[in-house]
């Protein structure tokens, strides 16, 4: 069941202009040096004043002008546990290794409905999940290096689906006609990212807040997915996890997978599921029932941040990585979304 939970609430206290960004960084889908599963573990638990500047965040908008907001977070709870990671599984493969478990999803049915229409693709490489009729989630290393912006950034856009028939259109009697997603084309009006990324970037990457919200110029009018606040590894059955992305190994082509999760901490889900460069950025999701409902819904409780090279006892390890939507990071994305956090307050 989805646990309801009263959700802190975010206030924006100050914006500032700041000047225009270079975009002059390189978009890299594959991070190295990453603050891994040990590292997580001897993390301090930020205090409320470390979190309020975390979740400060910057807007950059469409003709390259640039803002910081401050924020103030009331009614939050800390949590004194600090950074625990829970072991589940000993590390299994990375990437792609032995039998590649993704599906292809051609069949035009299934492309352009619930839940595959909601994945996009975001002009710098990366994959993106709708969250409203003008928002889409994705990751913030698609868009920023942790110093400057990326190339492509300046004037992104976000691939929303159509499909197109392989072949002449014809269809012959009794064939199933499969389809190659096309796209048509849309500019982001604004976007916004937790300026605990930028932090995060200045030592070793703490990829708690690899997260960012796009706002398109134009609402569409296709069936979005909403957040939902991530659970327990033990309160997921079979702590199974869902997405879909444009993995670049399979142009042209939208690409689901399913897999458990291994391990987790405060902010991220440690799991195997094969992936390739191009998914990052797509909405991690579970199917859950409705609180006193018969009804199941899914909803999104994580960010697919990619494959990352970690440091282990002084030796580079890789694994797969998922932020997750915890209270304070729905609460915000939610904010961001709505511009006020009346509609915020139940997870």
């Amino acid at each position: 069941t989805w646990h309801l939970k009263k959700i802190p609430q975010i206030v924006s206290e100050r914006t500032f202009s700041l000047e225009s960004p270079k975009f002059e960084a390189k978009t890299n889908l594959e991070l190295n040096s990453v603050c891994g599963i040990e590292c997580q573990r001897k993390l301090p638990v930020p205090s409320l004043s470390d979190l309020k500047d975390l979740l400060s965040y910057e807007t950059v908008f469409e003709n390259g002008t640039r803002t910081l907001t401050e924020v103030n977070v009331l009614g939050l709870v800390l949590d004194p546990a600090g950074n625990t990671t829970t072991q589940r599984a000993t590390r299994k493969k990375r990437q792609i290794y032995g039998t590649d478990s993704r599906f292809s999803i051609y069949d035009k049915r299934f492309m352009t409905n619930f839940p595959f229409n909601t994945a996009v693709k975001i002009s710098t490489g990366c994959s993106g999940v709708l969250i409203s009729p003008k928002h889409v989630l994705t990751a913030a290393h698609c868009l920023h290096d942790g110093k400057d912006y990326v190339k492509g950034s300046k004037r992104l856009r976000v691939g929303l689906m159509k499909t197109k028939s392989r072949g002449d259109g014809r269809k012959r009697k009794g064939a199933r006609r499969n389809s190659m997603p096309s796209f048509q084309w849309t500019r982001v009006k604004s976007t916004h990212i937790p300026k605990g990324w930028f932090k995060g970037v200045s030592g070793d990457i703490a990829l708690d807040y690899d997260y960012a919200v796009l706002e398109l110029k134009r609402p569409h009018k296709r069936k979005y997915m909403e957040l939902g606040i991530s659970p327990t590894i033990k309160m997921m059955p079979r702590s199974m996890i869902h997405f879909s992305g444009f993995d670049n190994d399979r142009s042209g082509q939208l690409v689901y997978r399913f897999c458990s999760i291994s391990d987790e901490s405060n902010d991220l889900f440690y799991q195997y599921c094969d992936a390739e460069p191009g998914s990052t950025g797509s909405g991690i999701y579970l199917r859950l029932k409705e609180p006193n409902k018969k009804k199941w819904k899914r909803k999104i409780i994580a960010v697919y941040s990619g494959h990352q090279w970690v440091d282990v006892n002084g030796e580079q390890q890789d694994y797969n990585v998922a932020v997750r939507i915890t209270p304070l990071k729905y609460a915000q994305i939610c904010f961001w979304i709505h511009g006020n956090d009346e509609n915020c307050t139940q997870g």
